[in-house]
């Protein structure tokens, strides 16, 4: 049983790195999106939206049906969603036609993370359950990877439409892994009772009723500091998605005049900023600063700083600066989320943990679809040049709202309260 829930994780893991993947997918091909429909920043920013907009919809939905339809199911069923959307997407004609795959690939992909989070805290001790979701997390970046080197390249070779034709097929693939690999819980393999505790130190308990989750909505929604870490969550991902995951790719090719490729392997910082920090942001909580607020603080300072140093120069930076920015920007604004919901869970009762955490993840996405438009209707103020993208002018503008809006991240930090059980 030790070994086989390491290879239920592993299947878990590749779904959830088709998550990410989708996610941020759009940001290396941005400009074949515009040119091959003809549309504006405003409109692009939207269809990067309909994902986030989709998987904040889908948050509560996805706590309830792994309850009743059950986790594995979920995940298995929806991932063959998000793999229909990507071909469809792939095949558009117009651009109603790759909203309508958009559409579906946030519809599937929203519905992976709680439920793996369910069969996870099942099948591992609550004392490896943090170091879990670090590794988890870990796996996003490889997805993050996967969307911005892996796409920019396949992209060069096969063209847009055939990558993400190719991204449907693997997806799909994906669920039938899930399926043939994912058990919810160790009594079905281990043919214990239901209750019984398992090795994993979980016991399976019956799922509440309706009344009883509602109960803990109402407790949660009451919180004053759970308001706290959503306005967090909504600011600090609408940086993190509407600057890393859309525009952060068309600003290296206009300002820098960077190829597709090279943003891309620029961009990939991100991907390693999650894969090395996820890690080691739950290490740091618990092992070396023994607590969650000094790191939230910590991070966002430093994203606020970082932002400020680009808007100050926002052109003419060495590469490896880039680099360097992009990475610490994916540590801060990205991999302190293993910390976030880690302290968002402790502030409740273990038996409305993940009502406080399928609520809280709402947050993130309706962040991350405000961003996205609003940031390219600032581009679109400006105007594009001709052949030449947007003028640096329109980049420091968009820089200069991802500054405020990370100073007030910072202001929230500063009013969270230290959960680290001491």
């Amino acid at each position: 049983m030790k070994h086989q829930r390491w290879f239920i994780f592993g299947a878990l893991a590749c779904a959830y790195l088709f998550v990410y993947f989708h996610r941020l997918s759009l940001t290396v091909v941005a400009e074949e999106l515009a040119r091959a429909f003809q549309t504006s920043a405003g409109s692009l920013g939207l269809l990067g939206s309909v994902y986030f907009y989709c998987y904040a919809f889908m948050q509560f939905p996805a706590g309830l049906l792994s309850d009743s339809l059950g986790p594995r199911k979920t995940v298995a069923f929806f991932t063959v969603l998000a793999a229909v959307g990507s071909a469809v997407f792939g095949l558009a004609p117009s651009l109603s036609w790759a909203f309508a795959g958009r559409f579906l690939v946030g519809i599937g992909a929203a519905m992976v993370f709680i439920p793996t989070m369910k069969i996870l805290a099942q099948w591992f001790r609550p004392t490896e359950f943090a170091s879990v979701s670090g590794l988890l997390n870990a796996v996003g970046g490889l997805g993050i990877l996967a969307a911005t080197w892996l796409l920019a390249y396949l992209t060069g070779v096969l063209g847009w439409r055939a990558s993400f034709q190719l991204i449907g097929g693997l997806t799909a693939a994906i669920s039938l892994v899930v399926w043939l690999v994912v058990r919810d819980r160790p009594a079905e393999k281990a043919g214990l009772e239901a209750g019984q505790p398992q090795r994993s130190g979980t016991a399976v308990t019956a799922n509440p009723g309706a009344a009883a989750l509602f109960q803990g909505l109402g407790r949660v929604l009451r919180s004053g500091q759970f308001w706290v870490f959503a306005l967090w969550c909504f600011v600090n991902y609408g940086i993190f998605f509407g600057f890393g995951g859309l525009w952060s790719g068309p600003y290296l090719m206009h300002v820098y005049g960077m190829s597709r490729q090279k943003a891309g392997a620029v961009l990939s910082l991100i991907a390693w900023g999650m894969i090395v920090g996820g890690p080691l942001m739950g290490i740091l909580s618990d092992r070396v600063l023994k607590s969650r607020k000094k790191l939230l603080v910590g991070c966002a300072v430093t994203m606020t700083v970082e932002l400020g140093f680009l808007y100050a120069f926002p052109s003419g930076l060495p590469v490896a600066l880039l680099t360097a920015f992009f990475f610490l920007f994916s540590i801060s604004s990205s991999s302190v989320v293993v910390v976030a919901f880690t302290a968002a869970k402790e502030l409740f009762p273990a038996d409305i943990a993940g009502t406080c955490l399928g609520t809280l993840n709402l947050f993130p996405f309706l962040g991350g679809a405000a961003a996205m438009p609003l940031l390219g209707r600032l581009l679109d103020a400006y105007g594009a040049r001709a052949g030449a993208g947007y003028p640096v002018e329109a980049y420091s503008a968009i820089l200069l709202a991802l500054l405020a809006a990370s100073a007030l991240t910072t202001v929230c930090t500063v009013f969270m309260k230290e959960t680290y059980p001491h």
